[in-house]
């Protein structure tokens, strides 16, 4: 693909905090919703503007251990929700909850750097026949086509209770296609920011209907929850509540590392280590997917290892300050290939932008008001190219051959279907699930070919 920005290339300061913005909108979302759902799960209290903090964090020890090589965001992974809910329910207190989150984040790490050692030793040809293009292109496929639910579901979602889910879809798909418009009609400058201009256009409309529902009192008008706002309004615009320092993980902690046993490392290590294994084979397939749209084998250079490095050290920081280990994003890897931007000056200048923003309440609650529905239709814009990056791979795939055939409809199946499988706290995701059948009938064919 070709690029506008290439990997190496530094966009003008204006154009670069443009960008920059639109990448933290592209991973914001999914950022967010791990503090949320895990609070939501455990009675925590963690705070979102320390996981955008955290994740400001791991990307940039991710930059630097790939020596800014790969244009990639982290932010915090869904796959260790169920960790994350097993560090709090296996905890004596509050406290010793959080303090569990940033050891269990450390163990993740640790299993990272243990591979990584092992890829730098024997080197990653063994990578590529484990998981060749027929292998790995459809579980790409998979990682988009997995979160089509999430995208969908929140087109459909109005953020005020009776608020009419044909609005919010009709917001939804206005913000789809002009998104898709800018990027494919726009002029060089508006293919660049079509997030940004989609998000605006949705927002917009959403708040007309909002304002209009609230002048007459039709609730089913409302779209928009502008609450975050209002509440910050309410207390005045001030210097302390404009500038907040996030609630930070390890603030939580500080009483709970005192109260960890034996027994709870024990409870750790089962609900992350694992997991990081299943991860291990995310991260690899989404590598494989910016090298795809980069035109250059990340794999090889700056290599595995130093990605593997940068991921789980980039995590376990991340965790310290967030309490969310974080994972490379496929909604970063989807806004690049869609702007065709790959500078990774703007994701360095996104994470940075990440930390500052953490500290701005005013900025917080903005985006935190972004209605639902626009997210669900940037988010099939997003999830989609993922999923069409993965299909993609399979062109050099010949499928007139039954056992290609096979692999790629077990992946499929088995990943749309969302084949997961549970091991008390322990979850292997249906992408994870899919990539491993894919692995055992690719490995079990291998020496099998059409007459």
């Amino acid at each position: 693909m070709n690029m506008l920005y290439n990997v190496a290339d530094k966009p003008g300061k204006k154009k670069l905090v443009v960008f920059a913005f639109q990448q933290l909108l592209a991973i914001m979302a999914a950022t967010i919703a791990v503090p949320v759902i895990t609070n939501s799960a455990t009675g925590s209290n963690m705070s979102i503007a320390a996981a955008l903090f955290g994740a400001g964090v791991g990307t940039l020890v991710y930059v630097l251990f790939t020596k800014a090589k790969s244009p990639v965001f982290l932010g915090s992974s869904f796959a260790f929700l169920g960790s994350m809910a097993a560090a709090f329910a296996g905890a004596v207190s509050m406290e010793a909850g959080y303090a569990g989150l940033i050891v269990g984040a450390i163990m993740a790490g640790l299993v990272y750097a243990i591979i990584a050692a092992i890829v730098k030793a024997v080197g990653v040809d063994w990578i590529n026949k484990l998981m060749p293009a027929v292998v790995i292109g459809p579980t790409v496929a998979i990682i988009g086509l997995s979160l089509a639910g999430s995208a969908v579901g929140d087109l459909q979602r109005p953020n005020v209770e009776g608020g009419s889910t044909l609005i919010a879809i009709l917001c939804g798909l206005v913000t789809m296609l002009v998104v898709t418009l800018c990027s494919t009609y726009g002029g060089r400058r508006l293919k660049l920011i079509p997030f940004i201009i989609g998000i605006l256009a949705g927002y917009a409309l959403a708040a007309v209907f909002t304002f209009i529902g609230m002048s007459t009192g039709n609730t089913e008008l409302m779209i928009c929850d502008f609450s975050p706002i209002t509440a910050l309004l309410a207390d005045g615009v001030t210097f302390s509540t404009f500038f907040s320092v996030p609630t930070f993980t390890f603030a939580a902690a500080c009483d709970g590392f005192k109260q960890i046993d034996a027994a709870y490392i024990g409870t750790l290590f089962a609900a992350y280590v694992p997991v990081s294994f299943v991860v291990f084979a995310e991260h690899v397939a989404d590598h494989k997917n910016i090298s795809s749209i980069i035109d250059a084998d990340l794999l090889k250079e700056p290599g595995l290892h130093r990605t593997l490095l940068g991921d789980g050290i980039g995590s376990a920081i991340g965790a310290v300050f967030g309490g969310c280990p974080n994972t490379t994003y496929g909604e970063s890897i989807a806004c690049v290939a869609i702007t065709r931007n790959a500078s990774v000056v703007t994701i360095i200048a996104t994470a940075f932008l990440a930390i500052l923003f953490s500290f701005i309440a005013p900025v917080i609650a903005f985006l935190s008001a972004i209605p639902s529905c626009v997210m669900g239709g940037v988010c099939m814009t997003l999830y989609g190219f993922i999923a069409v990056s993965g299909l993609k791979m399979v062109q050099t795939v010949d499928l007139s051959e039954n056992r290609n055939l096979f692999v790629v409809s077990v992946i499929l199946i088995s990943g749309i279907g969302g084949l997961s499988l549970h091991f008390g706290n322990i979850t292997i995701t249906s992408v994870a699930t899919a990539l491993i059948l894919g692995i055992i009938v690719n490995k079990l064919l291998s020496g099998k070919k059409n007459a």
